[in-house]
């Protein structure tokens, strides 16, 4: 920028360096005419990323550095920033914080007319004729007032934790909220003779998600073959302290939920898919009606081919539930969890908490021998915006107590007319990326003189965001996320921008059986702005292209549905047939479980090597072992057991099954074999796999075959056929749930 363009510019103070100050400071001065605003970003934070860290190693953010996104990087990116080549699906946290350092650096470091200033507070602002006066504190030296022409609240919407009342006081147990839990040490310490019960206050999705991974973290502590440190960890249990049913989905689900070898693909997919609604979106968030509760509820039933009742009684939705306004929570795990009873959970609400003793209400149901408490109750995000002046924010209809919805702004969350020159991007619960974007183009052209076309004008004069977030303060029907629909929200803000959504690149995607149209994700990639460069619009398209065609025409992810639909226990039936006397034939009966934990590095390439094979020590695997009696055909019978370690590698997306070594249960010993799954050719039958080993002297010749309701096996068999000097026998095995 020339210097006089530089004086000329128009000065903004965009608070918080998050995501959403990101891409208002990249908005303003990449997507206004050249030249109309000079940029200052602050952050009290000394790096970039707002909630997420930016390497492996930052662990002062609130969210934990490997923390899976429950959406995909298809949601999670802006349109003219694609991720790098070979960037995992569902990225981990830290992962997110670098695509947001490399934002930083391609678009805004060394830009003319940017400032960036971390370590530095905001302490106040003022509001002046034409403008602001904003006293910043950078740390270590003194207070500075500073004039601006227009503020960007960019500073996020979780702001102070909140934490019940009744647990507020000093108690004979730690008390943790959920975005400070990290692990079951820091949460234990040494543990404690007998265990004990962890509750978990909070039944929304914050609650199943912590409860979720509290429950996988004691599992892997209780079957890891280390030793974790806590006394008695195997006597610990959770309690999960739920209001109402909630619909837990896994983070694949399937687009076409009806077939037994359904395709899976990341759950925003589905979710998003613009082939499932009206050409002119309307609103299904806000206010919840009956009928609408009754067609939401149907729909996700559907989508997880439950209505949750085989895993918990208080998970299950009756015919008063349906009635109510649906809520949603997203985890892998939790459902098993609940089904295992390692999460147990009780309906209501805690009222006091006496000792290691907590009581519900309205039941008065009694919790007892607590040995921790963890809350999942939300933020304040009114300490996001305590800058602002009383005044200012009197006009904004500041309500602290209604904490989804503590301002009333005007189109879709992005400013109020009475304080034209303070925006807002971000401000609100759940603000994909996409709509984060919008806000912040919005407030370009809004600012922009001469920039308001007619268009936009007319939307601003048909909106009524202000009072409709006011009249959806109270109201008892108020969805679980009242701003709005997303797809809605990217339709209204692209048509006032005049952005033209882009088609999809549906080529070579087969056609959905129920509406006989092609998958067509709503992705921030399909709503560039023309004066971005668009070579990574089109790799960002190209790629969500090639993950959607993959997943519907062939068993990628299907590796990835399995594993996480094992885990828990199994009814089993085993036949036998050998034709060596031996080896006795004879049929087994019993159970199976998988046993969830974290991934091992044990294990051999193949039997007799001493060569360890490759294995990733990032994720999840399972400790499998089957009990039971087996009856030979002779009618003598003897108790059977069997091991093995499951694993699931995500780079490759393969399945794996190792042996255990025979000195030490808990740990893998050499490669059994992978799993090859193979392309249907009827979808009604189930998921076939295969694989081939040759076990020392022995060949094992197998052959699966996994049959899904929706999202999750409902049975599964798998043979082997054995060949060797000593062995020609054949199995076959089918598990059911019980």
């Amino acid at each position: 920028m020339s210097p006089s363009l530089y004086r000329m510019a128009k000065s903004v103070c965009v608070i918080g360096a998050g995501p959403s100050g990101l891409v208002a400071a990249k908005s303003l001065l990449h997507n206004a005419p050249k030249g109309t605003f000079k940029v200052t970003l602050v952050d009290s934070k000394h790096d970039i990323g707002g909630l997420w860290p930016t390497s492996r190693e930052d662990n002062g953010r609130q969210v934990h550095p490997l923390m899976i996104t429950n959406q995909s990087k298809h949601t999670m990116h802006f349109s003219e920033h694609a991720w790098e080549e070979g960037s995992p699906q569902l990225p981990q946290a830290w992962q997110v914080g670098c695509y947001l350092k490399r934002y930083l650096n391609r678009f805004l470091a060394g830009e003319d007319g940017f400032q960036l200033e971390l370590g530095t507070h905001v302490i106040s602002t003022d509001k002046r004729h034409g403008g602001w006066d904003v006293v910043l504190r950078k740390e270590g030296q003194g207070e500075e007032k500073r004039p601006f022409d227009y503020i960007v609240v960019a500073s996020g919407f979780f702001g102070k934790p909140l934490i019940p009342e009744s647990l507020q006081s000093p108690k004979n147990v730690p008390v943790m909220h959920s975005s400070s839990y990290r692990d079951l040490k820091g949460l234990l310490g040494q543990g404690r003779p007998g265990g004990g019960k962890i509750l978990v206050v909070g039944g929304q999705m914050s609650g199943v998600e912590i409860a979720g991974t509290i429950a996988t973290h004691l599992s892997s502590a209780i079957h890891s073959p280390e030793d974790s440190g806590i006394h008695d960890i195997g006597k610990y249990t959770i309690h999960h302290i739920i209001q109402r049913p909630i619909w837990v989905f896994p983070l694949y689900t399937s687009p076409e939920a009806g077939k037994a070898a359904a395709p899976f693909l990341p759950l925003d997919f589905a979710s998003y898919n613009l082939s499932n609604r009206p050409a002119q979106l309307v609103n299904t968030q806000g206010h919840i009606s009956e009928d609408a509760a009754k067609i939401i509820h149907n729909i996700y039933q559907r989508a997880l081919g439950t209505d949750q009742g085989p895993y918990s009684d208080h998970l299950r939705f009756s015919d008063k539930d349906r009635r109510s306004q649906p809520y949603l929570a997203v985890s892998d795990w939790y459902t098993e969890f609940v089904r295992s009873g390692l999460i147990r959970t009780s309906k209501g609400r805690l009222d006091t908490m006496d000792g290691t003793t907590a009581t519900l209400s309205p039941s008065d149901e009694k919790v007892d021998d607590i040995a921790a408490v963890v809350t999942a109750t939300g933020f304040d995000p009114s300490t996001c915006i305590g800058f602002l002046p009383e005044t200012v924010r009197q006009v904004l209809s500041h309500s602290p107590k209604n904490v989804d919805q503590p301002v009333a702004l005007a189109f879709h969350g992005t400013h109020h007319p009475s304080v034209s020159n303070l925006g807002f991007v971000g401000f609100y619960r759940s603000p994909y990326w996409g709509v984060m974007q919008m806000q912040a183009r919005f407030l370009a052209r809004y600012w922009s003189q001469g920039e308001m076309s007619p268009v936009m004008r007319e939307k601003l004069n048909e909106d009524v965001s202000i009072q409709r977030t006011r009249d959806l303060r109270d109201d008892p029907r108020c969805s679980q996320f009242p701003m709005g629909d997303y797809p809605f929200l990217m339709q209204e803000m692209s048509q006032a921008l005049e952005i033209p959504q882009l088609p999809p690149l549906t080529t070579s995607l087969p056609a959905l059986s129920h509406n006989q149209q092609p998958l067509n994700t709503l992705t921030p990639s399909r709503f560039p702005d023309p004066r971005d460069d668009s070579s990574d619009t089109e790799t960002s398209l190209e790629d969500t292209w090639q993950v959607a065609l993959d997943g519907m025409t062939t068993p990628r992810f299907v590796a990835k549905a399995v594993f996480r639909s094992l885990s828990g226990t199994w009814r089993l039936e085993r036949d036998l047939v050998s034709k060596l006397p031996t080896h006795p034939s004879g049929h087994f009966s019993g159970k199976a479980q998988f046993l969830l934990r974290k991934k091992t590095t044990d294990g051999l390439q193949c039997a007799g090597s001493e060569t360890p094979a490759p294995v990733s020590d990032e994720g999840l695997e399972y400790l499998y072992i089957e009990e039971g009696e087996f009856k030979t055909d002779l009618g003598f019978g003897f108790t059977a057991t069997r091991r093995y370690v499951y694993r699931y590698d995500d780079a490759a997306d393969k399945l794996s099954v190792w042996f255990v070594k025979p000195d030490d249960l808990k740990r893998a010993d050499y490669l059994f074999h992978e799993i090859d799954f193979e392309v249907p050719e009827d979808r009604n039958d189930g998921w076939k796999a295969k694989s081939g080993h040759l076990c020392i002297d022995d060949f094992y010749d197998v052959k699966y075959r996994f049959k899904f309701n929706a999202v999750n096996l409902k049975e599964w068999d798998v043979g082997y056929t054995v060949k060797g000097p000593k062995k020609d026998y054949t199995i076959k095995g089918t598990y059911t749930r019980e």
